[in-house]
């Protein structure tokens, strides 16, 4: 399923996951998904956009919470280098404590953060408005690198339509999936890096709320 073989000791991982973050969600908001949906709705959902990940690349998750997308992709493909970053040190705390070789947690704004390096692929689980988390992403992503949001089918806003020059930014495709074991839909546009984000982006939160491209 998904174009991944888990082994038993990944599925052990996920199981150990999943006990950790409800046993934790008692006493701290985590997630608000019950219990017997966790694999579709947060470890599945985090996977089925795997295939469209390069091979070895360096992946950020940006918005991450208690770990989604980022925990389940480092879990499932160790060739990635995942960075998992969040403003909440509450929900990294908790990531923090379900550790992977592969998997950084940083605790950040991604408006406020520099990566010298860039990413090989940048996304993130509807953190914001589409304009506003490619905004965020654009300039952590390295050239002819892939910004990958991912999406519900009910909170995309045309694509097409968002000034992407500033960013340095091109829609290639955008890529449609359904969730397993739901009729769920998920749209993951692909964005290619073309040319260096333009200074003074991303703006400041508040701007980038008033003033979307």
């Amino acid at each position: 399923m998904l174009g991944i073989h888990l082994s038993v000791l990944q599925i052990a991982a996920f199981q150990r996951f999943e006990t950790a973050l409800y046993e934790t969600n008692e006493v701290m908001n985590l997630t608000r998904v019950p219990r017997e949906e966790c694999w579709y709705r947060h470890f599945l959902d985090s996977l089925i956009f795997q295939d469209l990940i390069p091979r070895g690349a360096r992946v950020l998750d940006i918005g991450t919470g208690p770990g989604f997308p980022a925990w389940p992709l480092a879990c499932a493909r160790p060739d990635l280098s995942v960075t998992a970053m969040d403003s909440n040190g509450k929900m990294l705390g908790f990531l923090k404590s379900q550790p992977l070789s592969n998997l950084t947690a940083v605790n950040a704004r991604a408006e406020e953060w520099n990566d010298k390096y860039g990413f090989d692929v940048v996304t993130g689980r509807a953190v914001a408005p589409l304009s506003t988390q490619l905004e965020l992403s654009a300039g952590l992503c390295k050239r002819k690198g892939l910004v990958i949001p991912m999406r519900a089918a009910s909170d995309i806003d045309g694509p097409e339509s968002i000034n992407l020059g500033p960013l340095g930014l091109k829609l290639d495709r955008t890529e449609k999936r359904v969730l397993p074991g739901s009729d769920s839909i998920r749209l993951f546009p692909i964005y290619v890096k073309v040319k260096p984000t333009s200074p003074g982006f991303p703006r400041r939160w508040a701007d980038m709320k008033a003033k979307p491209l």
